[in-house]
């Protein structure tokens, strides 16, 4: 009877085991298969966790799971990023201090933005970097590291990341007509810094190439007629300026010499640069009482009345400047009547120098 016993329990016994093992076999397979992140986040939530760098910079290890979890790559495992670490104890960083680490690390982004990687690299900031400076944007000073949202949600925030490093420039911007809609109105039209800059390859805004070429990016605003209409705002701006001096100038050097200094005015020379204000602001540089020291900005011997001598972004019309009205009336006559006339005097002598040829070779 006790034999009995002893090997029913002892079935039991194997049975169990069994069980254990299949049961092993299959979580390590799904575990292989489908990497989980509870070991990983199991030591990174420990309050005080860090490592120090050989300089004595103190990196903390400790992971933010809330943001996390809530931000756009939840759906990722440790390692799609940290995929060079896998087992315990992790590698040796290899990096001398937090700079460093974070730029090693941030090479990981290509992996899945390469498009947005490949861009980067032609950018001002990666040509900044590789001249060494190591303050030049990288993915995660503007992307940020576990914490990531979308980069436009909500939309001031893309100015925001780059006031980060451009701080001067930024507290320009929120006071210009531009970023008070975009702070107190929430416009979701007015520019924001990549609007300008774009996102991932920016250009050097120094360069005369780039000069030559912003009034084309003042357009893509101020030259749609349903956004301008919108905001009750003259689309006729662009194409005002173009056919002035100024602007043919402009358009004339960019297509011929981009890269040649030249000094007819630009959109920026007239209005700023980042801190532009409505035309009817009492600070703006092209209201009525401001507009003479503006233009003696490249006009220094300007007398008071040299402002008097534009029309402004409005064509012309009979109550408006009536005199230039006219006299554009006048010679959108008078151009085609001459030239048509001296069109027709040539067909009519060269007509006459063939039938007296004719007449000739008849005789």
């Amino acid at each position: 009877m006790d034999r009995m016993l002893f090997i029913r329990a002892l079935l039991r016994s194997l049975a169990t085991g069994a069980f254990i093992l299949i049961l092993t076999a299959t979580a390590t397979a799904a575990s292989e298969a489908e990497p989980t992140d509870i070991g990983c986040i199991g030591c990174h939530t420990t309050p005080g966790l860090n490592t120090r760098f050989p300089g004595g910079e103190v990196l903390s290890l400790a992971v933010d799971v809330e943001g996390l979890n809530a931000s756009v790559h939840k759906t990722l495992h440790c390692t799609s990023c940290h995929s060079g670490i896998r087992m315990y104890p992790h590698p040796k960083m290899t990096a001398s201090d937090y700079r460093a680490f974070q730029i090693e690390n941030g090479k990981q982004c290509r992996v899945c933005h390469p498009n947005q990687f490949e861009q980067e690299l032609d950018s001002i900031h990666a040509r900044a970097m590789a001249a060494g400076n190591l303050n030049a944007a990288i993915c995660v000073d503007c992307h940020g590291s576990h914490a990531i949202g979308r980069p436009n949600q909500p939309r001031h925030k893309i100015s925001a990341n780059c006031g980060k490093c451009h701080g001067v420039i930024y507290a320009q911007y929120i006071t210009s007509v531009h970023g008070k809609a975009l702070l107190e109105d929430s416009s979701p039209d007015v520019p924001v810094c990549t609007d300008c800059h774009t996102s991932h390859k920016q250009e050097d805004p120094t360069t005369q190439a780039f000069r030559l070429r912003s009034p084309k990016l003042c357009a893509k605003c101020h030259a749609d007629v349903k956004l301008m209409r919108k905001y009750n705002i003259s689309p006729d701006v662009f194409n005002t300026y173009v056919a002035d001096f100024h602007g043919m100038t402009v358009t004339l050097f960019e297509k011929e010499h981009p890269d040649q200094k030249m000094n007819a005015a630009v959109c920026t020379d007239c209005h700023g640069i980042h801190d532009m204000q409505k035309v009817t602001d009492a600070n703006s540089t092209v209201v009525k009482e401001n507009l003479l020291n503006t233009c003696r900005r490249c006009h220094p011997g300007a007398a008071s009345s040299f402002p008097d001598s534009w029309v402004g972004h409005f064509p012309p019309t009979r109550d408006r400047y009536p005199l230039v009205y006219y006299v554009n009336l006048f010679y959108r006559f008078l151009i085609p009547i001459t030239i048509g006339a001296m069109v027709l005097f040539v067909i009519i002598d060269a007509g006459g120098k063939i039938v007296r040829r004719f007449r000739k070779g008849r005789a």
